[in-house]
């Protein structure tokens, strides 16, 4: 079968500023590669001339991007800019002049400070054509890509919603492609767009320009068609429509982060890249876009290697190469051959340990949503977690500089997600101790003090694994994602001791409410039975008979052993309570339905179980057409004991 027509792969660099002196030296290896097109995603990390109050401040400026694009060129490699032009338009609404451009409206029909931009209001095709003929003298492919992904507020501003009452929704969709159409045509572009907002208005599908391009994308494995995660992950075919109507249609998988992921899941990146080639070579698909997005707390070579490694399925067409295979030849490519097999298989290894998922990332946000009842339920797999770590560490100076980086700082994660689970187990003993044997008290509280003084080293270990990763592709001034979560677990772990100290003055303190659980604790298992969208909170009324949300958290795990219609996921929730006096309500938002077990609250000496059946299916079957209301609120379920 004929191998796709064109190999590409993208560069976020609207979410973080790689080094122009890296990219540059990265280009000549791409195109040894065998990549033909490089994607920018850009939004403000550039200047456009119309439009300069767009830009951020560490923005690329145009004469740099040109000279990006110039040696993309030389090389043989051709340049898409990706300007988004209706979901994803924060870029734009952030500035003050642009955010009439909002389509949502406060009641008094002034726009919100965040949204995407209305399709419909008079500037927006005005603004859309500033932004394209910026972006032109960098379009050396022949093409512009406008996004349009995600863009889940159709339709919320009267204007807008008069029409879809008019005309229906594919309409209203499909005409802003055919505006937007009709100014990269008098460029002398052709239109790309995402295709995931086809999976929910195909009607519009008849509707599209023949010449422009649609970017199909899903970043997990499948066998026969890519799915629609907001469906429950329902199979989803838009090559044989798309096609059908000659419209040129693209495959897109993915090569590294889910927002949070320090380390990029090899196994599950390079699975999604052989699903991805598999279709695009069986549907005779115009290329192959393997996309980056928001690596700001990844090491870029990490990906690098991804897409390196992907190289093989077209440099030797006839081999059936393993992961390890394949990992092993992006490692030579991107690092070098010294190693390289000692490297791939210790990245592979460090998949069993994902850090995925907002059950996994809550904990950088807050300690105190990690607290597990007593005994010590979760102690044993964080510890087997951080060994394994630290084997891998010792291993660290035969591996890239950029991988043994990020195990390190995936090392620094692991001890920490122990410490903070083993600080709020410490802190239901104090308050056993106090109530049955306080003359443990004074030397639980001293060995709790002594571990979080060695926590303050494995903070400094940890920063110096992130300035590491950062450093070595991106500006060395600039502070790191990673390193604000550090500083935020320093901050957290200053109020912890001076928690201790307090306790250790005056021992009733104890029952307060600490950084790493509160008063009272309520707990319950999230059983994501049915993945789609779903979001999961707790929340309090309060005294003027309002309701304060407690601590929410979506269901998704970003893995694809949970990329599936049924499964069995389970994973505790866990939120600080100060009194169970006032009524709580647990709620689910978006998409589908989830299953909670075992609803209790605790304090570390006494459990209370919530009235009720121990097991309750809440939420709604996920729907299986349409454009999803990912907002809506699904079930309520009163929490009383």
């Amino acid at each position: 079968m004929p191998a796709p027509l064109l190999r590409a792969f993208q560069w976020d660099l609207a979410r973080q500023v790689e080094r122009l002196d890296v990219l540059l030296k990265l280009l000549p290896r791409y195109a040894d590669w065998g990549y033909q097109e490089l994607y920018l995603h850009l939004e403000d990390a550039v200047e456009y001339p119309s439009l300069p109050a767009v830009a951020r401040a560490d923005a690329y400026s145009y004469r740099e991007l040109g000279k990006l694009v110039e040696t993309a060129q030389r090389v043989g490699i051709g340049v898409v800019p990706i300007v988004n032009l209706l979901g994803h338009t924060q870029y734009l609404i952030k500035v003050p002049e642009l955010r009439e451009l909002n389509e949502l409206r406060h009641e008094d029909g002034s726009p919100l400070v965040s949204g995407q931009i209305c399709p419909l209001h008079p500037r927006t095709l005005q603004i859309a054509a500033q932004l394209i003929g910026d972006m032109k003298p960098f379009c050396t492919a022949g093409k512009v890509h406008v996004g349009l992904d995600e863009s889940f507020h159709l339709g919320k501003c009267p204007r807008c919603r008069a029409e879809i009452e008019s005309h229906g929704l594919a309409y209203h969709f499909s005409e802003h492609v055919r505006r937007l159409h009709e100014l990269t045509t008098a460029q002398g572009l052709r239109l790309g767009l995402w295709a995931d907002m086809l999976n929910f208005i195909p009607e519009a599908i008849p509707r599209l320009p023949r010449d422009v391009i649609a970017y199909d994308w899903y970043y997990y494995p499948f066998r026969r068609h890519p799915r629609v995660e907001l469906y429950n992950f329902t199979e989803s075919d838009l090559a044989t429509p798309l096609q059908a109507h000659g419209i040129e249609y693209w495959g897109c998988p993915m090569n590294g982060a889910f927002r949070y992921e320090p380390l990029p899941l090899f196994q599950d990146r390079l699975a999604n890249i052989r699903s991805w080639w598999k279709r695009c070579q069986k549907v005779g698909a115009g290329g192959l876009l393997i996309t980056s997005w928001e690596a700001y707390r990844l090491a870029l070579e990490t990906t690098t290697a991804v897409d390196a490694a992907a190289a093989d399925l077209w440099l030797d067409p006839q081999s059936s190469p393993s992961d390890l295979d394949l990992l092993t030849s992006g490692f030579a490519r991107a690092f070098g051959s010294t190693g390289a097999p000692a490297a791939a298989r210790i990245a592979l290894a460090c998949d069993a340990y994902p850090f995925s998922g907002y059950a996994r990332w809550e904990i950088n946000e807050r300690w105190d949503v990690s607290a597990a009842p007593p005994p010590r339920a979760s102690e044993l797999a964080f510890a087997e977690e951080a060994r394994f770590f630290a084997l891998a560490q010792r291993k660290a100076a035969r591996l890239p500089k950029a991988l043994a980086a990020s195990i390190g700082f995936r090392a620094y994660l692991a001890q920490r997600d122990g410490f903070v689970r083993r600080a709020a187990q410490g802190v239901w003993q104090l308050r056993r101790q106090l109530r049955s044997r306080r003359s443990a008290f004074l030397a639980s509280l001293a060995k709790l003090q002594t571990e979080a003084k060695e926590f303050a080293g494995l903070l400094r270990a940890g920063e110096r694994a992130a300035q590491i990763m950062w450093r070595r592709t991106r500006d060395p001034r600039a502070k790191s994602h990673n390193r604000a979560i550090l500083t935020r677990d320093a901050e957290r772990l200053r109020a912890w001791q001076q928690w201790l100290r307090r306790c250790r003055a005056d021992s009733d303190r104890a029952f307060e409410a600490t950084p790493v659980g509160g008063r009272w604790q309520l707990v319950f298992a999230v059983v994501n039975v049915a993945p789609a969208l779903q979001r999961v909170s707790v929340e309090q009324r309060q005294p003027d008979g309002a309701w304060r949300e407690l601590h929410g958290r979506y269901t998704i795990e970003f893995q694809a052993v949970a990329a599936r219609p049924r499964t069995r996921i389970r994973r505790l929730f866990s939120t600080p309570v100060d009194s169970l006096e006032a009524p709580l309500r647990i709620v689910l938002r978006g998409l589908g339905e989830v299953v909670l077990e075992q609803i209790e609250a605790f304090d570390g000496t006494a459990t209370r179980r919530a009235v009720g059946p121990r097991r309750i299916r809440i939420g709604e079957t996920a729907p299986k057409r349409g454009l999803p209301d990912i907002t809506r609120r699904l079930a309520e379920l009163p929490v009383r004991f």
